[in-house]
């Protein structure tokens, strides 16, 4: 299966997510941290605001590896229901067998 232009844009998210993780987490920390002076949490707000939205953990969405399909994509194995049945028809994945009754 080729790699479509689905694939390579959410990896592209994925590592600009990845980039800014820490800074977010420091961040959002210290805006909940209560014992600390308001300028300083209101200063971080600030700073928490420049990060850039698209490296938000929330804007990223599950794709399938191989065909890049955004839809019915199953977390175990990072791909399709449909490129599963695939694989699983042709005996890729050990473990599998195709039921029949």
């Amino acid at each position: 299966m080729e790699m479509n232009n689905a694939v390579l844009k959410d990896g592209n998210l994925r590592t600009l997510v990845a980039r800014s993780e820490q800074q977010r987490i420091l961040y959002k920390a210290i805006l909940q941290d209560r014992s600390l002076p308001q300028s300083l949490r209101y200063e971080f707000m600030l700073k928490l605001n420049k990060v850039s939205k698209k490296s938000s953990a929330v804007r990223t969405k599950n794709r399938c590896v191989l065909s890049g399909r955004g839809k019915g994509v199953l977390r175990a194995f990072k791909c399709s229901r449909i490129v599963l049945r695939e694989l699983v028809s042709n005996g890729e994945i050990v473990g599998f067998t195709k039921s029949s009754w």
